[in-house]
């Protein structure tokens, strides 16, 4: 059903990708596994590594579990899931089964990620910290983005595994 690629082989803009296509981000821990929409993040090279770099708000529910877990998922999909896509980046996983809800079907890897996908990248947490306030010089970019002063956590992870879905 996927492919692995040399992450080198991956051809997409990730401006278009991560901003306008949106991603899931997904993590496990004890059993528990979770996805949040993301339309913010980043890729390049960091400490000699091809890395994603995603950021969380601390209250979201997968950000309890990207805390406690070694690795992460990033999930891209096709047009067709761009519903699924908006319910998810809504809906908390704190308080209903939001993935069997989307009709999502997990499958594990170091991370979860999703048989509906078009693409995967597998990441190893490399470094996690809130970001600081008192480091944001633009003081637009706090007061749109942090009105309520709960400032994303970012995840640096070295992407050690590219998935292309195969086609039937």
């Amino acid at each position: 059903m996927f492919k692995e690629i040399n992450v080198n082989e991956w051809k997409h803009n990730p401006f278009q990708r991560i901003g306008t296509d949106w991603m899931l981000i997904s993590a496990a821990h004890e059993g528990k596994t979770n996805a949040m929409t993301a339309s913010w993040g980043a890729m390049g090279i960091l400490w000699n590594k091809p890395v994603a770099m995603i950021f969380v708000r601390p209250q979201r529910f997968t950000n309890s579990l990207l805390a406690q877990s070694d690795h992460f998922a990033l999930t891209f999909f096709d047009a067709s899931q761009r519903s699924m896509l908006a319910y998810m980046g809504k809906a908390s996983g704190k308080t209903e089964d939001k993935i069997a809800h989307a009709n999502l079907h997990v499958i594990h890897d170091h991370a979860p990620y999703f048989e509906e996908a078009s693409e995967v990248m597998i990441c190893r947490k490399l470094f996690a910290q809130e970001l600081d306030p008192e480091s944001i010089l633009d003081l637009q970019v706090d007061q749109l983005n942090y009105p309520d002063k709960d400032y994303h956590i970012l995840y640096v992870g070295e992407i050690e595994k590219v998935l292309v879905k195969q086609n039937a």
